[in-house]
């Protein structure tokens, strides 16, 4: 087990479920649906750069799926990341939880930035209309990931890719299930929630897992593990210094 990776997911879904989870709880009011995607989307890209190099910065059971299908992680690693996903959500969720008791008049039962469908749902999307929502969206968010990390990519700016996909399904999700396309990141919330959010949250395990292998599939189609190694700024110099010729 490489602890230094267990411990980079450990931290960043922590700090991705306290922060971004929590401008939804203690910050709904002030800075709306655009300020809490944006918010998921620069915790995210922060983070990216902070624990990329360490662990490849998944913070996200669906996107480790997406990598350990691609071949770029070992079943083994696959499962120690998940462990460290999870425990990494629940314990954010738990300290998002002992700050929100310290607001007073602040409800903590019921939503607590979980996910739902049907009454739980902004706009009242159906089981199905869910499933469907967070697979596409998911497999947006893993698609991105996979793509930009990939053996042909603009280098050093993965990261700004990454944020700016998860804000963008936030833009989309929050009205229709609050967003998860990350189960670790449902988890957590869904515990201090209460029973309403847990007899719901297999959807916000079960959909993001399909979106991430989906994801995963369509990717070694697009980008096929036998492609010529190729850094775009690397041809993109190869090219000026060709033109100079």
């Amino acid at each position: 087990m490489d602890a230094r990776k267990a411990v980079s997911e450990f931290l960043g879904t922590l700090l991705l479920v306290f922060f971004a989870v929590g401008s939804a709880v203690l910050g709904a009011e002030y800075i709306g649906t655009v300020g809490i995607a944006l918010t998921f989307g620069f915790t995210l890209l922060a983070l990216a750069y902070a624990l990329g190099p360490v662990s490849g910065c998944h913070i996200n059971p669906a996107v480790t799926l997406g990598m350990l299908m691609a071949g770029r992680l070992s079943p083994r690693a696959a499962v120690e990341y998940w462990v460290a996903q999870v425990l990494g959500g629940i314990t954010g969720a738990l300290l998002l939880f002992i700050l929100a008791k310290q607001v007073p008049g602040l409800e903590t039962s019921g939503a607590f930035g979980s996910n739902g469908y049907g009454y739980r749902s902004p706009v009242g999307v159906n089981t199905f209309g869910a499933l469907v929502a967070e697979t596409v969206l998911t497999f947006l968010l893993v698609y991105v990931i996979l793509d930009v990390t990939h053996r042909v990519a603009v280098v050093g700016f993965d990261g700004l890719a990454m944020g700016l996909a998860l804000a963008a399904v936030h833009l989309v999700g929050i009205p229709l299930t609050g967003t998860s396309v990350n189960p670790a990141r449902s988890i957590g919330p869904a515990i201090f929630a209460g029973p309403d959010a847990l007899a719901q949250l297999w959807l916000f395990i079960l959909a993001p897992l399909a979106g991430g292998a989906l994801a995963a599939v369509v990717h070694g189609v697009t980008h096929p593990a036998g492609e010529p190694r190729q850094i775009a700024d690397e041809a993109a110099a190869a090219d000026a210094g060709g033109g100079r010729r």
